[in-house]
């Protein structure tokens, strides 16, 4: 695991005292060692830059960038079948002088070219650069691991792991990018390939991106997409087999990342995704885990659960308890770690048990993806509830809109507004499939006055656009394959990625494994979900070794008072950050509105109570990244 960055310069301006300090920055992602390279080009410059996590050939022959004749990488990211590809490729004849997973890409990309990314399982971005073919080319994993920050200057493309990287750079330019605000103001993240700032884009997960630098010609392509499994037929496979094939597949992803020459453990919450991959390690690992959960003086506390499915497991358990000051002093950091706005709140205890994590192990696995994969959010349910009550509805538009109009304009009618505007346009798409789509997108977008008020008039179509083209054979898989595009790379994965990073962990997701996916997407969805509870199938491979009785309890999750704290603790924090001139001085939101929200706030009359941390969120990053 490391940090990559680099630039291709057109102008041959850019030098490697400024390669240098991008890679610099990147030195919680790589604290091992750092590497540079500049290669020199007719046509242009490139400055290639690593900082490395030691895990696999923790020798010096693993440094980076490496080359092989006339190829040259950065990678960031684990293969962990490197060894059965490079098996395959000494069968060809070839011979290698690392035992590193880089070297395989390499060889692998100069046997097959780009078509060498199928061969692969992992979580990855590698940049290779072909000084013979002129060309360079960036490829990220399938469900969106690894980031990838891509700046697309006039004469120069900045690329990095983490946009803090350009800051360093005289070309990069920042200039907020006004529709990521919407996006920001609905999810709590920069949705998708776009970037708070115009000019940067991320590369999407399982794709491509080709460089000709004779000509500075770009061409993306979808080596993966999730969507195309999903509209497969249905597997014939009978449940007792499908429950056999998962824990085959579980047992195999999970082992392939245990391939690591440093120490490994898993994040156990005692909830199901976790349980599983703790399960499996612990029963066909020949060494005793470790597990590691922190519990809260304050909130939902998951230590207990977690000890006793430790306890059931015989892992080697560590568990450490929380101060609401140690969660506290995160969040002025949280600017920093993120690069972006970003509020998702659970942030917070993720860095607190890197944090704790660290102390033991360089890697740590994590159990993201179980909800996406086999249904296992409430919310899925809940969508097909409220779509199957808005079919047997009598309520014209027409009437709809005229309540919609005589709601006022009060922070409370919004909440109301926002929900008959939603039925409206939901029943007047022109076919199932739409309504339901757009019925599920807009249950995770606050009311638009919110937009309209805060940041200006939002754009919708840009929402519409992104569930378009993602067709589904069985219309209940629609929820799932959105949240693995969007909710997942955008929020849960940088989440954990930014989390893990800033201490120099590695974090490893079994349950996102290719494989894995392409599995569930073409199960019955009975298979999932029985209507009432999600992850039918992989509890039946949970309860091989932890009983239902113990396991049957109410899904909690990380959950932080922030409301709690914002009316004590974090008031002076909240009102200094969001004072008028500060927020003014910014230029992201309205200020005269800011101040409306947070007066209504302190009289408990702001029904959208999560509207506070995203401005906070929104501000504090102004404050670190265009203000100071």
């Amino acid at each position: 695991m490391c940090g990559i960055a680099g630039f291709i310069d057109y102008k041959h301006s850019s030098d490697d005292r400024q390669l240098e300090r991008m890679v610099k920055q990147l030195n919680h992602r790589g604290p091992d060692s750092r590497g540079t390279k500049i290669i020199e080009l007719d046509s242009a410059r490139i400055g290639l830059g690593h900082a490395r996590l030691s895990i696999i050939d923790l020798s010096p022959l693993g440094h980076q960038p490496m080359a092989f004749e006339h190829l040259d990488i950065v990678f960031n990211g684990e293969i962990y079948n490197y060894q059965e590809v490079r098996d395959e490729l000494s069968h060809k004849g070839r011979s290698f002088r690392t035992n590193s997973d880089t070297e395989v890409i390499l060889q692998a990309y100069d046997e097959w070219g780009s078509q060498c990314v199928n061969k692969f399982i992992g979580m990855f971005v590698f940049a290779i650069v072909d000084t013979k073919n002129l060309t360079m080319e960036f490829f990220r994993d399938r469900a969106g691991v690894k980031p990838l920050f891509l700046y697309l200057g006039e004469n120069v493309l900045l690329f990095a792991s983490e946009l803090k990287s350009f800051h360093e750079h005289p070309a990069f330019s920042k200039q907020i990018n006004r529709q990521a605000l919407h996006g920001y103001l609905n999810s709590g993240t920069i949705l998708g390939s776009q970037s708070i700032f115009e000019k940067v884009e991320k590369l999407k997960p399982g794709s491509h991106l080709h460089i000709d630098l004779r000509t500075g010609k770009k061409t993306y392509s979808t080596y993966w997409g999730a969507s195309s499994f999903l509209n497969e037929e249905m597997s014939s496979m009978s449940y007792e087999d499908a429950v056999e094939e998962l824990h085959s597949l579980l047992i195999s992803a999970c082992k392939y990342r245990m391939v690591s020459d440093v120490p490994v453990g898993v994040f156990l919450s005692g909830g199901y995704d976790s349980t599983a991959v703790a399960s499996i390690l612990a029963s066909h690992s020949a060494e005793q885990i470790k597990t590691f959960t922190i519990g809260f003086e304050v909130g939902n506390n998951e230590a207990p659960f977690a000890l006793e499915t430790a306890k059931r497991l015989g892992t080697d358990h560590h568990e450490y308890t929380c101060t609401t000051r140690e969660a506290q002093e995160i969040i002025p950091n949280l600017p920093f770690y993120f690069d972006e706005p970003f509020a998702d709140s659970s942030a917070i205890p993720t860095i607190l048990v890197s944090q704790f994590a660290r102390k033991k192990v360089t890697v740590a696995l994590s159990a993201d993806g179980g909800d996406e994969l086999f249904a296992g959010y409430t919310r899925y349910q809940d969508v097909a509830n409220h779509f199957s009550r808005l079919k047997k509805m009598g309520m014209p538009g027409k009437l709809a809109m005229q309540v919609v109009g005589s709601l006022g304009g009060g922070m409370l009618a919004l909440k109301y507004r926002h929900q008959i505007e939603s039925a409206v346009q939901s029943r007047g798409r022109k076919n199932d499939a739409e309504a339901f789509k757009l019925l599920y997108d807009v249950m995770h977008r606050i009311p638009k006055q919110y937009h309209n008020l805060l940041v200006g008039t939002e754009n919708y179509r840009a929402y519409e656009a992104s569930y378009e083209h993602m067709g589904v054979r069985d219309l209940r898989n629609y929820p799932l394959l959105h949240d693995f595009t969007h909710y997942l790379p955008d929020d849960i994965l940088t989440k954990v990625d930014r989390a893990t990073m800033s201490v120099s962990l590695e974090g490893r997701e079994p349950l996102l494994d290719h494989r894995l996916f392409e599995f569930a997407a073409k199960l019955p969805y009975e298979y999932k979900s029985n209507g009432t509870h999600g992850k039918r199938i992989l509890k039946e491979v949970v309860h091989k070794y932890v009983p239902a009785d113990v396991m049957e309890r109410p899904k909690t999750g990380f959950s932080i008072p922030l409301t709690h704290w914002f009316k004590t603790d974090l008031r002076p924090l909240l009102h200094d950050t969001l004072a008028f001139d500060n927020v003014k001085r910014a230029g992201m939101m309205d200020p005269h509105v800011v101040q409306k929200i947070v007066r209504d706030f302190d009289n408990d009359k702001l029904h959208y109570k999560p509207l506070i941390w995203k401005m906070l969120m929104l501000q504090m990053w102004a404050d670190k990244w265009t203000i100071s």
